[in-house]
């Protein structure tokens, strides 16, 4: 959790160094993310199998650099939220219905 802290520090100082915070408003942070997801699914357009690690780990950066900041700006807890998003998708994909399928939750049987 130390480690943790320390990088949502280290981006709040680097935003607050160049006073980019007035920037960074929920939707222009939703835009970036956005776009840095597609960033991240071009590493993979023409070729899934063959890619450059280096890359996807720069864009992978940049979506959760992004994503953080979010969640700061919002003032949520990225780990509360996504164990309470967590507790919804195990109700919706049990694992005796969900188990080795890729069908959406409402069409499980």
């Amino acid at each position: 959790m130390e480690r943790f802290d320390k990088l949502i520090e280290r981006i709040d100082k680097f935003n607050k160094d160049r006073d980019w915070d007035k920037f960074h408003s929920p939707a222009n942070l939703a835009k970036s993310i956005s776009i840095e997801a597609g960033e991240l699914l071009e590493c993979f357009q023409w070729d899934e199998n063959n890619y450059d690690l280096k890359e996807v780990e720069d864009e992978l950066a940049d979506v959760l650099n992004y994503c953080l900041q979010f969640c700061h700006v919002l003032k949520v807890d990225p780990i509360d939220i996504i164990n309470k998003k967590m507790d919804e998708t195990e109700k919706k994909y049990p694992v005796s219905k969900a188990k080795g399928v890729a069908t959406k939750y409402n069409k499980l049987r």
